[in-house]
């Protein structure tokens, strides 16, 4: 199993991905502010992953906080997650894991050390709740998958993996469980432009555990899907709006239109902490974007002249109306039905 987050010896560790697939390193983390930087610069990323290490975050600065006086610690504690908060704005596990943090915080009686053992406890618990939720949407995820053929050809994009989460994954949770189960013949991943989470995660994950893996180019998956070479397409989240309308890696919208033409079924996973139940739509979402530079270089190498001009959006906005269904921890669900996301239910 690939766990992204560790906590260990009294500081975090995390899988450095923008070493992968080349080199497998590991990062120490001991400051609030060093998961800061690693946070936006994606040595962690992933909606659930960035989740967890935001909560270790949480501790790690409550823990730098010296002082005995409670009301001082609080007023503290809350620049610490002012800084997380501050790292990627689209995805909404960050925001969920921060307040969760906080809220232990604010309601634990007693000293500043009985706070900053109980903030440790709740980020342990939401790192050993991210597991769990990742297994159950893989086997809610296996339980919706077309029946014929008896072994399927799934399509994703990005990495929404066991390093896009505590570990097995949300998309990748549901190949690993049709893999498991024997309902896989392959997995075709896109590349992901323009920072090949696809082409370098995915496709690294896949070759750790023996899943067949064929590496397409973004711009190939409406030949494929002609050529009848795609069952089904599952991929990631980064934020749900109450309506269904989910917010992931840019390209995965032009994926859904081209799945909604050749009659594919397009599923969304992700854990219900994703749905942001305070947006109505998806064009409430906040959109981050990212250094030019992320377009116009691959390594060491200049890809365009000078005086061009860039526009790098790092997510985009599937309509809810493309979605087959949103699969959970809970279930999968059709996206006009997330309110009932909280209980058990499968469509």
């Amino acid at each position: 199993m690939i766990y992204p987050v560790i906590w260990q010896n009294n500081c975090v560790l995390l899988i450095d991905q923008t070493r992968l697939p080349n080199e497998y390193a590991v990062v120490e983390i001991h400051r609030s502010e060093d998961m800061a930087r690693a946070i936006q610069t994606m040595i962690v990323r992933g909606a659930p992953a960035i989740g967890v290490a935001a909560a270790y975050g949480m501790y790690l600065g409550a823990r730098e906080i010296e002082t005995s006086e409670r009301q001082e610690f609080l007023q503290k504690l809350e620049k610490v997650a002012q800084l997380l908060r501050a790292t990627r704005p689209t995805a909404v596990n960050l925001f969920w894991a921060i307040s969760r943090m906080l809220k232990t915080a604010y309601e634990t009686l007693g000293t500043v050390a009985q706070i900053k053992e109980n903030l440790l406890q709740t980020a342990q618990a939401i790192n050993a709740e991210d597991l769990q939720t990742c297994q159950a949407i893989g086997d809610h995820g296996l339980a919706i998958l077309p029946k014929t053929p008896t072994k399927l050809t799934l399509l994703t994009h990005c990495n929404a993996g066991a390093l896009a989460t505590a570990g097995y994954g949300t998309a990748l949770g549901v190949v690993r469980s049709a893999w498991r189960e024997g309902r896989l013949e392959r997995l075709f991943a896109d590349e992901t432009r323009p920072r090949l989470q696809g082409a370098k995660l995915t496709t690294w994950e896949c070759v750790q555990e023996g899943i067949p893996v064929t590496l397409i180019t973004d711009n190939m998956a409406a030949h494929c899907m002609k050529q009848g070479l795609i069952d089904a397409v599952v991929v990631g989240a980064d934020r749900i709006a109450a309506n269904g309308d989910a917010a992931n890696k840019i390209g995965t919208y032009s994926l859904a239109i081209v799945a909604k033409a050749h009659n594919i079924p397009f599923f969304v996973a992700a854990p219900v902490s994703t749905i942001d139940f305070e947006l109505t739509d998806g064009s409430q979402i906040p959109i981050e974007e990212r250094n030019p530079v992320e377009i116009y270089q691959v390594g060491d190498t200049t890809l365009t002249p000078p005086g061009v001009e860039f526009y790098n959006p790092a997510f985009d906005v599937t309509p809810a109306e493309l979605i087959t269904a949103i699969i959970t921890e809970n279930g999968a669900f059709a996206p006009c039905d997330l309110t009932k996301s909280s209980k058990q239910a499968v469509v």
